[in-house]
């Protein structure tokens, strides 16, 4: 990993001290990035992610909570993981009644990829292959040609969960150019059936799924029961460019913003949260990238049952929960499309986002985002603190996409949906969305933990 803030002695504008000099990478983004690689690199599925939110929470003085316990009612830090989610919360020391309600940010732990067949083994022409099924709206082409793991959890006959991570075991090879002629002109077509099984190995060699899936849980095979495992790209994260303005990494949507808010939650129980008279709440739903609807997604129940659960052990009751849900604001950050200098004509032209250049509100007539005026201006409200706080700029981008191009959505909507509460979609610029390994700037998630440090109030 190549990370530096200035230039090298050689380069031509070594010695400058022009606008160009002062838009290189602030240490401060650097640092932020080289911990941002670390998580990524510490996360291959949802349920590491989830693990690393806990982790590093706890270790800042949260309180670890059971759902199947008591809620707790004393104020403090509370973090909980569901599977592949977390929510983490504090209730400040703040009398219950002078609570205005809930200041919420939402992300995603799960990425595009392919997961593992429960009958995941499979072979052909002398190959041991692993039977997979596509999970999201992944850009299958970028998974060729590349060392690849599986990674997640595996549970054996006790019902215990293990995590595991197989090491690059995999690789989805394409065809020759001699045997197919067109592929440049006509692009690569993949049969999602067909064309996607991952070799692992040879017959001949005797190798086996089960038994690779089995080493990397630490299990026999007898043990296994079943198993959520998903594809991963082996290849490290890096910054890169001529000024290592850029990052390259696999799952960048959404485990970018899930970070951000890690990061800004850890300043949180840093300062002097004691007598806000908000409830800060960090939420990383699975499952956002299949829309959503499960027990761990923004579709389903969790964060509704988490926030009526520390409303009840605040004391309030139901018509004093709705009033705090009607005081509450959910700020969804995910990632956004950057503009992508060849094919700038299939972007809006008004709404061309840059890298490095701000975070990006997303906002869509049809309601596939959240935002709204009221929550646009809270945002540039809320970028102008940020910015006289860490002496630097914050500017703030919009994006909206062209009119014959269908938008994607988030959990913003599905949010908003669920609880009636205020949703504003943000993220970072980003290109090559949804491709094994994605692009984005060096600034941009920095800046956007910062300015969430600032929707909770933090840095005041």
């Amino acid at each position: 990993m190549a990370i530096s803030s200035a230039p090298t002695p050689e380069s031509p504008d070594s010695a400058d001290t022009s606008e160009a000099a002062s838009r290189r990478v602030p240490a401060a983004a650097l640092s932020h990035v080289e911990d941002l690689i670390d998580f990524v690199a510490a996360s291959p599925s949802s349920f590491h992610a989830v693990q690393q939110v806990v982790d590093r929470l706890s270790a800042a003085g949260a309180t670890v909570i059971d759902e199947h316990e008591q809620w707790p009612s004393k104020p403090g830090a509370y973090v909980l993981r569901r599977d592949g989610a977390a929510v983490a919360w504090i209730v400040p020391e703040t009398p219950a009644a002078d609570f205005t309600g809930f200041r919420i940010v939402g992300s995603h732990t799960d990425s595009p990829g392919f997961r593992v067949k429960p009958n995941a083994r499979t072979s052909a022409a002398g190959y041991a292959q692993v039977a997979v099924e596509v999970y999201g709206g992944a850009l299958l082409g970028s998974w060729t040609d590349r060392e690849i793991e599986f990674a997640g959890r595996v549970i054996d006959k006790s019902g215990n969960e293990h995590l595991a991570r197989t090491g690059p075991v995999a690789r989805i090879p394409q065809l020759a150019i001699h045997l197919n002629r067109a592929v440049n002109e006509e692009g690569l077509k993949l049969h999602k059936q067909n064309h996607t099984a991952p070799i692992i190995g040879l017959d001949t060699f005797g190798t086996d799924v089960y038994q690779v899936i089995a080493n990397a849980a630490g299990l026999s095979i007898d043990d296994i029961v079943a198993w959520d495992l998903i594809s991963f790209d082996t290849q490290q994260p890096r910054t890169f460019g001529a000024h290592d303005e850029f990052l390259a990494s696999g799952r960048l949507d959404n485990l970018l913003s899930v970070h951000s808010s890690l990061v800004a939650f850890e300043t949180l129980l840093r300062q002097n949260w004691s007598t806000s008279t908000t409830i800060p709440v960090m939420v990383a739903f699975d499952h956002e990238e299949v829309g959503s609807a499960s027990t761990t997604g923004a579709a389903g129940p969790l964060l509704a049952d988490v926030l009526s659960r520390i409303a009840a052990a605040t004391g309030a009751d139901l018509e004093r929960t709705q009033q705090l849900y009607r005081g509450s604001i959910c700020l969804s950050a995910d990632g956004a499309h950057g503009v992508h200098p060849n094919y700038a004509g299939e972007h809006e032209p008004g709404h061309q986002p840059e890298l490095n250049a701000g975070p990006v509100v997303k906002i869509n007539a049809n309601q596939r985002y959240a935002t709204t005026a009221v929550g646009q201006a809270e945002v540039v409200r809320i970028a102008a603190e940020t910015s006289k706080r860490i002496g630097q700029e914050v500017p703030v981008q919009y994006f909206v996409s062209a009119n014959h191009k269908p938008c994607g959505s988030t959990i913003g909507p599905i949010t908003a949906t669920r609880l009636g509460i205020d949703t504003i979609d943000i993220g970072a610029a980003m290109v090559s969305m949804h491709s094994a390994r994605e692009m984005c700037g060096t600034i941009d998630p920095w800046w956007l933990a910062e300015l969430t440090v600032d929707f909770w109030g933090a840095g005041h």
